[in-house]
């Protein structure tokens, strides 16, 4: 029996989940992998649940597939349980025969610049948990009593936080936002939203299809200046022309700005304008204005010389605002005692298995997800990128020791000297996706055409949902942190505690007439609802 934890419920942890119990199916002799899913909120999904705006179904759909994972006999989601508070990272290696790091990108990355501190300058990750209801982000967080908001940024984030500013607040109530962030948006004085790029709009990592959505906003005037959409005018270089005639994107978002240039507004926003979205471009933050608050931005222009150097060009104005969230990427964060690289915000590794301080693999320790990578991709990417990150736990289980070979916890445990004929024929099979085994007899392949989640793995009662059982997962001990957490008085949240949640919301959605579920509003409500005080 595989034991693997992965940390972080997310797309990537969840997609890790999943590849572990497709791949180790897959083998030459399939082996029965159970995974406990960590995390340290009660409620699963990562981004999928507090990252994607509300007004997006179709993406946050996503989590119906990521619960099917979560629902596999094979998997346990153990909520609630801390990385570096409640088990350290000894605590995960010394219990499991391989740990998988997904705890993704959390922290925007600063401006650096004078005035970033000030009470009603934010980052934008702060406003989109705000929104989506994240327990970290209280509801009183954000008030929206600005009337000029800039968000620095032109890329999918910024557009959810513009959108959202700028939006008819009526249009979010099928939506599962939580009830108190729907009254403070209906409350908004936003009357003007300003979303800032420091270069040209070829440059602009917005999606066609994020950027065509504000032309369809009713009641919003979308305003791009001119010149600064105009190709030419601040780049003598010629590589945004280069960019828009190699770059299918970049031509299919030059359509509507060229549009809003222009002055051309569609028919669905011209019944009166009660909010201005204005995209600008080639401007950089260079200072924030204010004493007790924000009450301005200083922006300098910027500018691509004839040699391709960018830089600003000594001309300034000031915007009056009085909020500024910026939104110029994320990053990750360290975990306690795993080793990260401060300058890229990612945990070292080669092909998800991470590194020491002198470039070897550690033993059972790998990484998916943008820990892994950085905040690029979609989320679809996670899936890929963590297929390769199991590819490599199983081939390093399976292979055992050799020459130059890192020390294994448990180093052969899928080793099979002797595979009967029959899967030896398996393995060696065209198109199978199961990989030709290797010295060690059996490294796992892409794991293509194997069984979904559960396939062919025989485990005990107990180890799944929880569904039959709610608080067997929980209190049990005889699982690999078991003991570990009793010890220090400590009940994971189990996956059929995650479902009281999700009645919760349905049942709140019901009571307030709103769409299918509404998110509860903050920690309170939401460890209520997990653990009732008669349970």
């Amino acid at each position: 029996m595989l034991n693997v934890a992965v940390v972080g419920s997310g797309p990537a942890g969840l997609y890790a989940a999943e590849a572990l119990v497709k791949q180790a199916a897959a083998l030459p002799l399939p082996v029965p992998v159970r995974v406990d899913v960590i995390d340290r909120l009660p409620t699963p999904y990562g981004l999928v649940r507090y990252g994607v705006a509300p007004d997006h179904k179709s993406i946050k759909s996503i989590a119906q597939y990521l619960r099917k994972v979560l629902e596999s006999p094979d998997v346990r989601f153990v909520g609630g349980v801390h990385l570096g508070e409640d088990v350290t990272r000894d605590d995960l290696v010394s219990a499991y025969d391989a740990v998988i790091y997904a705890t993704g990108a959390m922290r925007d990355r600063r401006l650096g610049i004078a005035g970033e501190d000030l009470p009603g300058s934010y980052a934008a990750t702060d406003f989109v948990n705000w929104y989506c209801g994240h327990p970290d982000v209280a509801a009183s967080t954000f008030t929206l009593d600005a009337e000029s908001v800039a968000v620095i940024g032109v890329g999918n984030v910024a557009i959810d936080v513009a959108r959202i500013l700028a939006r008819d607040p009526a249009e979010l109530h099928a939506t599962d936002v939580p009830q108190p962030v729907l009254d403070a948006l209906h409350a908004s004085k936003v009357r003007e939203v300003h979303m800032i790029g420091r270069r040209g709009p070829a440059y602009a990592k917005f999606t066609t299809k994020e950027l065509r959505e504000l032309a369809e906003l009713p009641g919003v005037e979308v305003i791009v200046h001119a010149d600064e959409a105009d190709l030419n005018a601040f780049d003598s270089s010629g590589a945004s022309v280069a960019l828009a005639e190699s770059d299918r994107r970049v031509r299919g978002n030059l359509v509507s700005i060229t549009k809003w240039a222009q002055g051309v507004t569609p028919a669905t926003a011209s019944s009166g304008h009660a909010r201005r979205l204005i995209v600008r471009f080639w401007l950089k933050p260079v200072e924030i204005l204010g004493t007790d608050r924000v009450t301005g931005l200083i922006l300098e222009r910027t500018a691509i010389d004839a040699a391709g150097a960018f830089g600003g060009t000594g001309e300034y104005e000031t915007l009056d605002a009085q909020m500024v969230l910026r939104s110029v990427g994320y990053q990750s964060v360290p975990l306690p005692g795993v080793p990260f690289d401060e300058r890229a915000s990612v945990v070292p590794n080669a092909l998800g298995r991470v590194l020491d301080a002198d470039g070897a693999p550690l033993p059972g320790e790998y990484v998916a997800g943008w820990l892994k990578r950085g905040p690029t991709g979609v989320i679809g990417t996670n899936k890929s990128d963590a297929a390769e990150t199991v590819r490599g736990l199983l081939e390093d289980l399976a292979g055992g020791p050799g020459a130059g070979d890192a020390p294994l916890p448990r180093a052969g445990l899928l080793r099979y000297p002797d595979p009967p004929a029959a899967a030896k024929a398996v393995a060696v099979a065209p198109g199978t996706g199961a990989g030709a085994a290797g010295p060690g007899g059996g490294a796992a392949g892409p794991g293509g055409g194997a069984p979904g989640p559960g396939g062919g793995a025989e485990i005990p009662a107990g180890l799944g949902t929880g569904l039959d059982d709610e608080g067997a997962v929980a209190a049990a001990t005889d699982w690999p942190l078991g003991s570990v957490l009793a010890g220090r008085g400590i009940m994971p949240v189990s996956y059929a505690e995650w479902l009281r949640i999700e009645t919760a919301e349905i049942e709140l959605a019901k009571s307030l007439g709103r769409g299918e579920r509404v998110k509860l509003h903050d920690s309170d409500a939401i460890w209520s609802a997990c653990r009732p005080q008669d349970d």
